[in-house]
């Protein structure tokens, strides 16, 4: 199993309150990426591939000393996230289960190991938690059935939740991923988030795919000023009662 951490964005909403990549960011004394590793060491997943750009040299610097952690670098990662995902072929087309997951969220190892125990192939986990408006990316579910996947979705469903960022990809469906991003970007499309590619393949094959609820979980993204005072100050508390 090969876990790809997507870690080469800019951060822009952030403003100028951080002028390191996000992943770098510091709760209770550990960086994101820190945390990242823990849990994924935690469940037994010790093959890491970082896509890096803005700043690489200092994530490179951060996690120089752990073992198993790779890197594939984005020189275009100013364009969409789509190309981040892109340049991880050769993880992608290496016939094994993916584990595909931004890397600007705060959680808990719980998230990792419901991730890896959830029954299905290919798995999108899902929070029913969701604020109104445009941000959050939706999946949408016609029972419990899969029906789209955007931030503004076409195919609305019956019900929707947030989705976490993070995915389970089986050997096949990883290396179909591989070759949507590869379109894409052969028609020149360059702007979209990978999360379309996603889609495209839900879309195709949606008994394909199905999605885990981690409702009861803490965790949160971090986009906005106001997502770092809310790690801090709700989430980080509940995450140290949940390892208690």
């Amino acid at each position: 199993m090969t876990a790809i951490l997507l870690v080469a964005g800019v951060g822009r909403r952030l403003g100028d309150c951080h002028a390191l990549p996000k992943v770098l960011l510091t709760f209770d004394g550990k960086t994101l990426l820190e945390r990242h590793i823990e849990a994924l060491h935690a469940n037994g997943v010790t093959d890491i591939v970082l896509t890096v750009g803005f700043d690489e040299e200092r994530i490179r610097a951060a996690v120089a000393d752990i073992a198993g952690v790779r890197f594939v670098s984005n020189d275009r990662f100013r364009e969409g996230s789509m190309v981040s995902l892109a340049v991880q072929k050769a993880a992608l087309c290496a016939g094994r289960t993916i584990l595909l997951m931004d890397g600007d969220v705060l959680y808990g190892p719980q998230m990792i190991a419901r991730l890896l125990a959830a029954a299905g192939e290919n798995v999108l986990l899902v929070d029913r938690a969701i604020e109104p408006g445009d941000e959050p990316v939706k999946i949408c579910f016609a029972g419990q059935r899969i029906v789209d996947f955007r931030k503004k979705p076409v195919h609305p469903g019956d019900w929707h939740g947030e989705s976490v960022g993070f995915f389970r990809l089986s050997p096949a469906m990883a290396a179909a991923l591989s070759a949507t991003c590869d379109a894409y970007l052969a028609q020149g499309v360059t702007a979209l988030e990978y999360e379309e590619g996603i889609r495209d393949l839900i879309l195709a094959h949606p008994d394909r795919f199905r999605a885990e609820d981690i409702s009861d979980l803490p965790w949160t993204e971090i986009d906005f000023e106001t997502d770092i005072v809310r790690a801090r100050d709700a989430i980080l508390p509940k995450l140290a009662e949940t390892a208690a």
